[in-house]
């Protein structure tokens, strides 16, 4: 099969690779999906830089991507989920960094393969996975509900703008942080949007004086603000900052799960949640998404479609 690999790590895209490797095997309880569409999330060029060499072995050469969406082509021994013609989505991190998602074909656990929504197109599907599944265990770990003010860093992003659709089906009100061409964008999702940068503590005390009783924070950063606005008992999390945890906050890290994932399908079914899709890219430039992902200011999701 076609696939992109690295066989070291490097801080650019210099070790990127498109070329012919092995078809991955099928062991018992997985699925072989052939991939039709897999977002490129920061974690990826990040973990090529071996930012996650403290606590994952590689196994190079590595093909990178972590989120696939696809049709199921062959599944494993007593695996009687899936059956091959099924399209699914799934978040496909494994327990040492190697076979990803940017390639045709991937095997992936059957615990962490969810069915597609109809309602998402396949570059949709391919986007919702990793960032979906951050911004519901973020919600979850902050029971946000409809008595909350939710404050979201970073409201226009993969995540965020995932978020902010969730918080507000719970009934909350959300404020999402922006850069000014993206607050229609943000308010369209259903939160008031407000300009980060200097001064976003007070300009998010002017929309809620008596203090905000949830963030997530998914930027990084943002510390400083989250305690300046946070009301007394309020919770926060964050999925870039560790730092939060020395402040009664808490780091979250996404994991594989199917149920879960199933559950994301669901509110796409409901009409209450969607996903951006910034930009495709075809797998040998795979390169030019990371560029683009590196950037930091993409709204909504990049995407790799073979």
């Amino acid at each position: 099969m076609r696939a992109v690999t690295y066989d070291s790590y490097a801080q650019d895209n210099s070790r990127l690779r498109y070329g012919d490797v092995p078809d991955p095997k099928v062991g018992p309880g997985q699925v072989l999906i052939q991939v039709r569409a897999a977002s490129v999330n920061p974690v990826d060029w990040k973990v090529m830089a071996g930012g996650l060499d403290g606590m994952m072995d590689a196994v190079f050469p590595v093909i990178p991507g972590w989120d696939v969406a696809g049709v199921v082509t062959r599944t494993g021994p007593d695996t009687p989920e899936f059956a091959p013609g099924d399209e699914v989505m799934a978040y496909a991190r494994k327990d040492v960094v190697q076979g990803g998602t940017f390639a045709e074909y991937v095997a992936v656990s059957a615990p962490a393969v969810a069915r597609k929504p109809a309602a998402l197109d396949w570059a949709q599907a391919g986007g919702l996975p990793l960032a979906g599944l951050t911004a519901l265990r973020s919600l979850d770990a902050l029971a946000v509900g409809p008595a909350d003010v939710l404050l979201v860093h970073g409201a226009a992003g993969g995540v965020g703008s995932l978020a902010v659709q969730l918080g507000h089906d719970r009934g909350a009100r959300v404020i999402g942080t922006a850069s000014e061409r993206n607050h229609a964008f943000v308010r369209s999702l259903g939160a008031e949007p407000v300009t980060y940068g200097e001064g976003l503590a007070e300009r998010v005390r002017a929309l809620a004086p008596g203090g905000v009783s949830t963030v997530a924070d998914f930027v990084g950063g943002q510390l400083e603000t989250t305690l300046a606005v946070l009301a007394d008992g309020g919770r926060h999390v964050s999925i870039a900052d560790p730092a939060v945890t020395q402040h009664g906050g808490r780091w979250l890290w996404v994991r594989p799960d199917g149920a879960k994932l199933a559950e994301l399908a669901e509110a796409v079914d409901r009409g209450v949640l969607t996903v951006e899709v910034a930009d495709t890219f075809p797998l040998e430039k795979t390169g030019a998404a990371f560029d683009a992902s590196r950037t930091g200011h993409t709204r909504g999701k990049l995407v790799i479609v073979p």
